[in-house]
């Protein structure tokens, strides 16, 4: 029977800080109501999304310094598991502000470690030891210095050569080199999918990622959804309305719903369906990897698809 674990890539692993405050004074003193600290990182996200919906899921990456640590303790105690391998580079932090009033966010993005070369063929050798037991690769953020352009390109034929399905979500050089390995499903988003493809059009811009690699591709169009264009057909998946709170986090959890329909092999529309029902539940969350349960709950059969030429 092939394996139900969903295996998530983070080579830039963080921790992720979020300030909660009423509102930001520009150029004065802003006084924090609440501080939280997790561990994050795209693919981190993914995996909590996934854990909390009772899917097997599996942490990798790379974790260094005091920054690392501190991650790593706090996916141990969230009951994710995680196999990260140890690095001589600090990991990063990212900093969220989110206004409680505006229901905003800001984020802070630290640029993260210098990966030497022998980490990497390290990592490298532990990432083929775990696919033995993997169902989905998930490659997903951004790439930390030192580690060459075409990273994701190397895990995703890996990955492919073993036919392991691969959900790669990614931005500018990581996203181009990736599409050569021919993944299963790309993930960007209206942002990243315009400066990849050069046209502000997602239709078009979709259709061009397929064109150079990618078997199918779903762009999150923010509060306007998803459009999914797959070999079998094109949809738009649209929210009945907009879910006004902190965005951070949502196009993880929009990965998720994917991956898993990935892994089950669940019929296009219904992946829509759940992917932007459970990225506007995410929305109404504080954090990252983490959603409103009787928002997702209702929201799936109120999303409204229409299938495009």
């Amino acid at each position: 029977m092939p394996s139900q674990t969903i295996l998530t890539v983070t080579l830039n692993l963080a921790l992720d800080v979020t300030y909660h405050l009423d509102e930001v004074q520009r150029f004065g003193s802003n006084r924090v109501r609440e501080v939280s600290a997790q561990a994050g990182g795209k693919g981190v996200n993914v995996s909590r999304t996934l854990a909390a919906l009772g899917h097997d899921t599996l942490v990798t990456g790379l974790a260094g310094g005091p920054t690392g640590q501190a991650a790593t303790a706090e996916l141990t105690a969230s009951g994710l598991t995680a196999r990260l391998l140890g690095i001589a580079g600090e990991s990063r932090r990212t900093v969220a502000v989110v206004e409680q009033r505006a229901g905003d966010a800001t984020s802070y993005l630290e640029p993260g470690p210098t990966v030497t070369p022998a980490e990497w063929q390290s990592f490298l050798a532990l990432y083929r030891s775990l696919l033995a037991d993997t169902g989905v690769v998930v490659l997903s953020g951004s790439l930390p210095a030192g580690l060459p352009p075409d990273a994701y390109r190397t895990l995703g034929e890996l990955a492919r050569d073993r036919q392991i399905p691969v959900l790669l979500d990614a931005e500018g050089p990581a996203l181009l080199h990736g599409l050569a390995a021919h993944p299963t499903l790309v993930k960007p988003n209206q942002h990243e999918l315009a400066a990849t493809t050069g046209t502000e059009d997602p239709h078009e811009g979709a259709r061009r990622l397929r064109a150079l690699g990618a078997t199918s591709v779903a762009a999150s169009l923010g509060p306007n959804g998803l459009i999914a264009t797959t070999p079998t057909g094109t949809w738009h998946a649209t929210p009945p309305t907009r879910v006004p709170g902190n965005p951070t986090g949502a196009g993880d959890a929009a990965v998720a719903a994917l991956a898993i329909g990935l892994l089950h092999g669940t019929p296009w529309p219904d992946r829509l369906r759940q992917a932007v029902a459970l990225s506007a539940a995410t929305v109404l969350t504080p954090q990252a990897g983490h959603f409103d349960a009787e928002t997702y709950a209702r929201l799936p059969d109120l999303v409204e698809i229409s299938q495009l030429t």
